[in-house]
């Protein structure tokens, strides 16, 4: 695939291993101000859009035109194309809240690469210790959002995000085993292409393979009977560490034998925490 003209050379390199058709590419910029004419932005979402976003590009379109995929309908879902955008950042601190304006503004399903292209550290990332890895040298980090979308019955112009995923910080310059793996499972000739909602479905699997594989130090895809329960058991991990940190944050407060109480109960919890980790 010819150069992309980013000056993200780690990022395109990334984009290169995903064997996307050439007749898919669009590569044209997008501007922040269609965001803000076409959602309903918050003051926190206008700020974040504002401060946070460097540059925003619609990388490819697919649709049958484009690629040897069938769009897919029902009666929740409207699968007739997939968008994918890369976003430069600025600070990953609003990386969620960006991902799910940006969903509310297209009305198709979209796979979002965040690309912070400068050393960001754990601190500067604004992210939970166990989502992010601490990686100050990295030149450049990505990390994967997409979301899951159903028609709203009660207005048909609109839709329901039914399921949000945004994957941990990736190094582009300093890629794991893990990493590995999980890059070579989005190349495209290895998705189904039986139709859309398959192929993003697939996307989104991986996405979510990788989330436990930052906890357990496996990745390995589940078949999709088993695929819930995964997301079952990672909403749990991801509960019981919230809390964790409010019952260290109890602990600050509270008198000497109510701190002891209150270490046996995140003693607990890890342990708890522990046991998950071994199913994922």
């Amino acid at each position: 695939m010819s150069d992309m003209g980013l000056g993200l050379p780690e990022f395109e390199a990334f984009l290169e291993g995903l064997n996307v058709p050439s007749s898919c590419v669009l590569n044209k910029p997008l501007f922040k101000n269609m965001f803000q004419q076409h959602t309903n932005l918050d003051a926190k979402d206008k700020k974040a859009l504002k401060d946070d976003v460097d540059k925003i590009r619609w990388l490819y379109t697919l649709k049958p035109s484009t690629i040897n995929i069938a769009p897919y309908s029902d009666d929740l879902r409207d699968y007739g194309e997939l968008a994918f955008l890369v976003v430069e950042l600025s600070s990953a601190k609003n990386a969620e809240r960006i991902g799910l304006l940006i969903n509310r503004a297209i009305p198709y399903s979209t796979v979002i690469f965040f690309v912070l292209a400068e050393s960001k550290g754990r601190e500067e990332t604004g992210e939970p210790d166990s989502n992010v890895r601490e990686k100050q040298h990295a030149k450049e980090q990505l990390a994967i959002c997409l979301a899951d979308k159903r028609i709203n019955k009660a207005d048909q112009a609109k839709w329901v995000i039914e399921d949000f995923q945004l994957s941990p910080w990736l190094s582009l310059s300093n890629v794991t085993e893990i990493d590995k793996v999980f890059f070579n499972s989005l190349n495209f000739t290895s998705l189904p292409h039986s139709n859309f909602w398959q192929f993003y479905q697939a996307f989104m699997a991986r996405v979510q393979a990788l989330q436990c594989a930052e906890i357990s130090g496996r990745f390995h895809m589940a078949s999709s009977e088993v695929t819930q329960q995964q997301a079952d058991q990672l909403n749990r991990y991801r509960s019981i560490e919230n809390d964790i940190k409010k019952l260290r944050a109890q602990i600050k407060q509270a008198e000497f034998r109510q701190q002891v109480v209150l270490n046996i109960q995140i003693k607990q919890q890890e342990l708890r925490l522990k046991q998950i980790a071994e199913t994922l």
